[in-house]
């Protein structure tokens, strides 16, 4: 996992992974999620991907946009 950069300084993002299809997020409460291309899908996971190696922003597209529609959760 990779430490989630949190410009903002605000996120619930602590850490992510990104796969060639997929991206999994570490949440503040340790949670642990999985996206990928059959959830949300290709498009959302690409643009969550890019947030992410920003580090600003992530954690309010989940929240206003992707909210419960992840593949999995692992944790």
């Amino acid at each position: 996992m990779e430490t989630y950069q949190n410009r903002g300084g605000d996120s619930g993002i602590v850490a992510f992974e990104i796969g060639e299809e997929s991206i999994t997020i570490q949440f503040r409460d340790n949670s642990l999620y999985l996206y990928n291309s059959i959830r949300p899908g290709n498009i959302t996971v690409d643009y969550m991907k890019r947030l992410a190696r920003n580090g600003e922003g992530l954690n309010s597209y989940i929240s206003r946009t992707v909210r419960k529609n992840f593949f999995q959760r692992l944790r």
